[in-house]
């Protein structure tokens, strides 16, 4: 049986930020700039305080069955909510997204790469 890769976005708004909050993120904004984001095994936090108070939270899970991909993403949120709540850090609107990249359509070059494989 092959393993198959998730890629789960969790989405949300900071809530209620103290200002001495927003100065620790807004201190710490290159760190999760969008333009560094990944999808990591332990989550990546992205931002950008000062256009809004949205996050975005990208994960990297696996599993071999097709319906691991909800255990993944519960695991996404749990870990998503913890590292908020250990930092104090409210939130709302917290929402998973969750992709099997298995089932993920090809490019048009990956596509061709397949099919010049296979002659």
């Amino acid at each position: 049986m092959s393993t198959r890769t998730f890629r789960i976005t969790d989405r949300g708004v900071f809530d209620g930020l103290s200002t001495d909050q927003r100065a620790e993120l807004l201190a710490r904004a290159a760190e999760h700039d969008v333009l560094r984001a990944a999808f990591t095994p332990e989550g990546h936090l992205s931002y950008d305080l000062t256009a809004r108070s949205a996050f975005t939270f990208r994960f990297l899970d696996s599993g071999e069955e097709e319906e691991d991909i909800l255990e993944a993403s519960e695991r996404a949120e749990e870990a998503a909510k913890a590292w908020l709540t250990e930092r104090g850090y409210g939130y709302k609107n917290l929402r998973s997204q969750a992709e099997d990249l298995s089932q993920a359509p090809l490019s048009k070059r990956q596509r061709r790469a397949a099919a010049q494989k296979n002659l």
